[in-house]
């Protein structure tokens, strides 16, 4: 079992393990409180206190309880609640996006835009859910044959911190409309919005034990796990901690999936228009400040565009703001941690003594910002090149052919999105077969959306979310034949 005398936890994305021999707590140790801290300011914003072990017995214990009377509900009503929420985001989009800025930094224009996000998504639900889960008959020997979709009961959610609506917001919709219920364990710097999920979920009408939010630290993870109520657990985070999660997952044969680390692929191939391809490059790897999974990473160039890439990207960076997330005219707000933007200053510094070349940015965090970096003549080997880098950081490399190009794209331990340019439909082509990744977009910037599936390969996971696929990972396709 994971106690919290076994590591220390340092939540990252979300968390990563550092293990020691030390004294072991008991059940009933006093567990420390939760702090969130604006990492614009450095302000403290709350404190809170976990729950106690009897507290988090009576939530999971109130969730199996829930769950049956929640998946008896009809799609109506359960389309009703879904549509209360998505208008209760709506009405308090300032307030949730204000929230979200402080507790890690977004800036405000794109907090707001997560908040609409998210009531689109519930309201694809709302109108596609019913569609989804009606039983498909199969034409067999048996007099009647057919799939039904029924829930599995309560999921434990493992969020991170980048997204704090979006990520959470994307699993419980089609969780929710396929009758499951949810226990959310969410990234403790985001505390907050934690907590403001729970409330807007009872204010829609969901019942108070269909969502419910846990404060606790990632050391007591094991047991929530390892509750018999709980039957399935859904992580977006590290590659690191989902291989422990997982592993624990399968220790109780509990159904994972797993959205983890990324170091996407941005393809620019000789044939395309350069500038129309920099002004998506940099919107690709400056979203959310640099910290999403999908944000393309590597820059991988064709050799007769690659001088005209790398000075266009330049001048874009150059002329970027870094400042307060909470004004409108800021191009970059701070990273969600100061440790974080430590973590990327010593990959860009390692990477420039490997033959990497600065061309933008000092290399030095100040407190949680960090500069918009620009690193050319970037090679494999090189930590921005091998290593997922969560923050404003471009690493261009050159690619001598297609083939050369799809090879360096590929020569990743990651498999989550790749984004194509060029204007022959047969080199498209050819990248979407030979791209070793969950999911290709051409000539436009990777982007999640409830319509179409969304995982990874290698190490970034398995299994998807959105769409009725993401919807089907957390139930029992029940086969039924009948003569």
């Amino acid at each position: 079992m994971l106690l919290e005398a076994d590591f220390k936890v340092n939540e990252m994305r979300d968390w990563k393990l550092i293990f020691c021999k030390k004294n072991l707590f008991t059940l009933n140790m006093a567990f420390s409180r939760i702090v969130t801290t604006n990492p614009a300011s450095a302000e403290v914003l709350a404190e809170y206190s976990q729950l106690t072990n009897e507290q988090l017995a009576s939530k999971i214990y109130l969730s199996g309880k829930g769950f049956q009377h929640w998946k008896t509900t009809s799609l109506a009503e359960r389309t009703a609640l879904l549509l209360s929420f998505a208008d209760l985001l709506i009405i308090q989009k300032t307030r949730l996006a204000e929230l979200m800025t402080r507790e890690m930094g977004k800036r405000i224009s794109e907090a707001k835009a997560e908040v609409e996000k998210c009531a689109l998504c519930c309201r694809y639900y709302a109108e596609h859910g019913s569609a989804m889960l009606k039983p498909q008959y199969v034409k067999t020997e048996a007099r009647e044959s057919l799939v039904l979709f029924q829930p599995l009961g309560p999921v434990l959610a493992i969020m991170p911190w980048n997204f704090p609506l979006w990520q959470v917001v994307r699993f419980a919709a089609p969780a929710l409309m396929a009758g499951n219920v949810v226990l959310l364990k969410h990234a403790s710097n985001v505390s907050g919005t934690a907590l403001e999920l729970e409330s807007l979920f009872r204010e829609a009408g969901f019942p108070i034990e269909v969502f419910q939010t846990l404060l606790v630290s990632a050391d007591r993870v094991e047991n929530i796990i390892a509750d018999e109520q709980v039957k399935a657990v859904t992580m977006t985070g590290s590659t690191e901690a989902g291989k422990l999660v997982a592993a624990t997952a399968g220790k109780y044969l509990k159904k994972s999936v797993m959205e983890l680390g990324g170091s996407d692929p941005f393809v620019v191939l000789a044939d395309t228009n350069v500038e129309k391809a920099v002004k998506m490059a940099a919107r690709a790897r400056l979203i959310n400040n640099g910290q999403s999974c999908i944000a393309a990473k590597r820059f991988i160039v064709e050799a007769p565009v690659y001088e005209d890439f790398v000075e266009q990207m330049r001048a874009y960076f150059s002329r970027l703001t870094m400042g307060d997330p909470m004004l409108i005219d800021t191009d970059l707000g701070p990273l969600a941690r100061p440790d974080l933007a430590k973590e990327l200053e010593a990959q860009v510094n390692q990477s420039v003594g490997q033959g990497a070349l600065l061309l933008t940015g000092n290399g030095q965090a100040d407190g949680a910002f960090f500069p918009a970096t620009i690193l050319a003549d970037v090679k494999p080997g090189m930590a921005v090149f091998d290593e997922e880098t969560f923050g404003p950081v471009a690493a261009i490399c050159k690619a001598s052919s297609s083939e050369h190009a799809l090879s360096l794209a590929n020569q990743s331990v990651f498999g989550l999105g790749a984004s194509v340019w060029t204007n022959d439909e047969r080199l498209a082509q050819y990248f979407i077969d030979g791209l070793e990744v969950g999911a290709v977009f051409v000539n436009d910037m990777v982007k999640s959306d409830p319509r179409l599936p969304f995982g990874g390969l290698k190490e970034s996971g398995y299994g998807n979310e959105l769409s009725s696929w993401g919807m089907y990972e957390f139930m029992n396709l029940k086969s039924v034949w009948k003569n």
